[in-house]
C-alpha cells in the first residue's frame, strides 16, 4: 500500500515529536535512578493512569482483540480475562495501596521488604528478578511480532517475496526508533509521551467507531455473521457456525481450544481471580504503582485506567472488526487455509476505507500504542538489573550517573534479546497464550501467598516460583493448552510453596512486624498482629475483607459492562448498550 503524502507527513511528524519529547526531558530523568525508574515519585495519579492506559493500548494486543471480536463476536469480551484485565479492579480496591506503602523501587526489592535478608529471601530475590527479566523479553518479542506485521502492510518498500522477512525488517526499524527515546528518557519519557499518545489514540478510536456506525447498519451486520455473534453469553458451547460465511473461522475456533465455553469461562474466572489477588507482575504495571506519589494516588491511578481505557479502545476494536466483516470477508475466504486472522486490522487500514488524514492519525496512534507499551516494558528491565543486581551485588557505591548510563546499556541488550526471540515466533496468539497462562500461571501461587499468610517464607516463595518455571517452559514445545494446564500448575506450586515454608524456619519476626505495620493486609496474620500489639496496642486487624470482596465483585461487573457497552454502541444495539445482558 502506498500511503498518501498527508498521512506520511502526519506519521513522520508524530515520530519526530515523540523523539523530541524523549530527549527534551532526558536531563530530568537522568538525575538519579529514582528519577529514571520512578519519575522521582512526582508524577500525578491521572498522568500515571493515562500512561498506564496507553501502555495497555498496544498494537499487538489490539490486533489480537480485533481477530477475537471478528471470530467470536461479543462473547470475546471474556477472553482477555486471560491477562487478567480485571486485575486493575483488585489494584484499585486494595492492592495498589498495599504495594505503594512499601516505598520500594522494584518487585524484587519488595521481596526483601517482605522476607528480609536471609538465605530464603536472597533465593526469592534471585527468582523474582529472573521471572521479571524473562517476562520483559517475552513482551518485547510479542511487541516486535505485532509491529512487524502491522508496519509491513503500509510501508512502501517490500524487500522480499517472503512476508515474514518484510515483517522482521519493519519490526527492527520501528523497534530501533522506539528504543532510542525510551532508553534516553526513562520513566519521565515513558509517561509524558504516553499521555500524548493516549490523546491521539482516543481521537482515532472515536473516529473509526463513527465510520463503522455510518457504514454498516445492524441489518447489514446480521447478514454477515452467524447466529449468536451479538450475544454476550453463549451458554455451554460456542454455537457460532461460520460454515456458510467463513469456514476457516470454524477451524480457528477449534484450534484455539476455547470450547466448551462454560468450562473455558470458569477457568478464566478462577485463574483471573487468583492472579489478580497475587498482585501485578513485576513489569510496567508494578512500576507505575510504585511511581505514584502516595498509596491513595496509586489506587486512584488503577481505577482511572479502566475508566478511560476501555470505551475508546473497544470503539476502535469494534469499528475495525465490523468494517472487516463488511468489506473483507470474501478476501479472507479466498485465502483458504493460509488465512491469518491477526492481519485483519492492517487489512482494514490498507483498504481505502479510512479517509486520508484520519488514516495517518490512526496509524500514528497505533504506532504510539506500540511505542508506549514497548517503552514501558523496556523501562522495567534495567530497574531490575541495575537496582537489584548491579547496585546490590557489584557496585553499590557508584555515582548516580553511572547507574543511569548502565541502564541505557541494559535496555539495549534486552531489546536485542527480545527481538531475537521474536524472529522465531510467527503468531501473536501463541506467545500471548504462553505468557499469560503458563508464565503468569507459574507466578500465581507464590505471589498469592506472600500477601495473605504470615508463615509463608522466602524458601516457600523460591520453591513455588521454581516449580512454576519448571512446568511453564516445556509448555512452549507441546500442544497442551497453557490455560487448561493452569489448575494443575497452580496446585503443584501451592504444594511446593507450603511444603517449602513448613520445612524451614519462619522469617524473622521483626521483618514480619515491619511488613505488617506498613502494609496492613488482611488475611492470616494473627501471630504477627499479636507481636505488633505488644509494642503498638492501638493497631487492630484489617477489618476490610468483606468490604473489599464486595467492591471487587461490583468492579468486575462494572468493568465488563464498560467493555461490552462500546461494542453494542458501534453495532447499534441500543437496548443492549443501555443494559448489557
Amino acid at each position: 500500500m502506498n500511503l498518501p503524502l498527508l498521512d506520511l507527513l502526519i506519521i513522520l511528524a508524530y515520530v519526530l515529536l515523540t523523539l523530541v519529547i524523549g530527549f527534551w526531558i532526558a536531563n530530568r530523568a537522568s538525575k538519579d535512578i529514582n528519577s529514571y525508574f520512578l519519575g522521582g515519585n512526582k508524577l500525578s495519579w491521572w498522568q500515571l493512569g493515562l500512561s498506564n492506559a496507553s501502555g495497555m493500548f498496544d498494537i499487538s494486543g489490539t490486533m489480537w482483540m480485533v481477530y477475537l471480536l471478528f471470530v467470536y463476536g461479543v462473547t470475546s469480551v471474556y477472553v482477555p480475562w486471560l491477562w487478567p484485565v480485571f486485575n486493575q479492579i483488585f489494584l484499585m480496591i486494595f492492592l495498589s495501596a498495599w504495594l505503594r506503602r512499601s516505598g520500594v523501587m522494584t518487585g524484587a526489592e519488595w521481596i526483601n521488604f517482605r522476607f528480609g535478608d536471609g538465605t530464603g529471601a536472597r533465593l526469592s530475590h534471585f527468582i523474582v528478578v529472573l521471572f521479571a527479566l524473562v517476562n520483559v523479553i517475552g513482551f518485547i518479542a510479542y511487541g516486535f511480532i505485532g509491529i512487524g506485521k502491522f508496519a509491513a502492510v503500509f510501508m512502501p518498500w517490500q524487500l522480499s517475496a517472503d512476508p515474514h522477512l518484510n515483517d522482521v525488517f519493519y519490526g527492527l526499524l520501528i523497534t530501533l526508533v522506539t528504543t532510542v527515546y525510551v532508553v534516553k528518557g526513562g520513566m519521565f519519557s515513558v509517561v509524558f509521551t504516553e499521555v500524548m499518545q493516549f490523546i491521539i489514540m482516543t481521537i482515532a478510536c472515536i473516529a473509526v467507531g463513527i465510520i463503522a456506525m455510518q457504514t454498516v447498519s445492524p441489518d447489514m451486520l446480521k447478514n454477515l455473521v452467524p447466529e449468536g455473534w451479538s450475544q454476550l453469553w453463549l451458554g455451554g458451547e460456542f454455537h457460532l457456525d461460520w460454515s456458510k460465511k467463513l469456514a476457516e473461522a470454524n477451524n480457528k475456533i477449534t484450534s484455539d481450544g476455547y470450547s466448551p465455553f462454560a468450562i473455558f469461562f470458569m477457568l478464566l474466572l478462577f485463574k483471573g481471580i487468583l492472579q489478580s489477588m497475587a498482585g501485578p507482575q513485576p513489569t510496567y504495571d508494578m512500576q507505575r504503582v510504585l511511581s505514584a506519589k502516595s498509596p491513595k494516588e496509586a489506587a486512584k491511578m488503577s481505577g482511572f485506567v479502566s475508566l478511560v481505557l476501555l470505551f475508546p479502545r473497544y470503539m476502535l476494536i469494534t469499528g475495525l472488526a465490523v468494517l472487516a466483516l463488511h468489506f473483507f470477508t470474501d478476501d479472507l475466504n479466498a485465502m483458504g487455509d493460509k488465512i491469518d486472522f491477526e492481519q485483519i486490522l492492517p487489512m482494514v487500514l490498507a483498504g481505502d476505507i479510512i479517509p486520508s488524514g484520519l488514516l495517518g492519525l490512526l496509524i500514528a496512534g497505533l504506532l504510539a500504542a506500540f511505542m508506549s507499551t514497548f517503552a514501558a516494558t523496556v523501562n522495567a528491565a534495567p530497574a531490575y538489573v541495575i537496582n537489584d543486581i548491579y547496585k546490590r551485588y557489584i557496585n553499590p557505591n557508584a555515582e548516580a550517573k553511572t547507574y543511569v548510563k548502565m541502564s541505557y546499556l541494559v535496555s539495549v541488550i534486552f531489546v536485542i534479546l527480545g527481538v531475537a526471540i521474536g524472529f522465531y515466533i510467527p503468531s501473536l496468539n501463541q506467545i500471548i497464550g504462553w505468557i499469560v497462562s503458563a508464565l503468569y500461571g507459574g507466578y500465581t501461587a507464590a505471589n498469592l501467598l506472600k500477601w495473605y499468610w504470615w508463615r509463608f517464607n522466602g524458601f516457600g516463595y523460591f520453591w513455588g516460583m521454581v516449580t512454576g518455571f519448571v512446568i511453564a517452559f516445556p509448555l512452549i514445545f507441546t500442544d497442551i493448552s497453557p490455560l487448561h494446564a493452569f489448575p494443575f500448575m497452580f496446585i503443584a506450586c501451592v504444594v511446593a510453596s507450603v511444603v517449602g515454608s513448613l520445612l524451614t524456619k519462619p522469617d524473622d519476626m521483626q521483618v514480619l512486624k515491619n511488613f505488617y505495620i506498613k502494609v496492613r493486609p488482611w488475611g492470616f496474620w494473627a501471630p504477627v498482629l499479636a507481636e505488633v500489639q505488644k509494642d503498638y496496642p492501638d493497631i487492630k486487624a484489617n477489618p476490610n475483607f468483606s468490604r473489599d470482596a464486595i467492591n471487587v465483585l461490583v468492579g468486575v461487573i462494572w468493568q465488563t459492562s464498560l467493555t461490552a457497552a462500546p461494542i453494542f454502541m458501534v453495532i447499534q444495539y441500543w437496548q443492549e448498550f443501555a443494559t448489557p445482558s
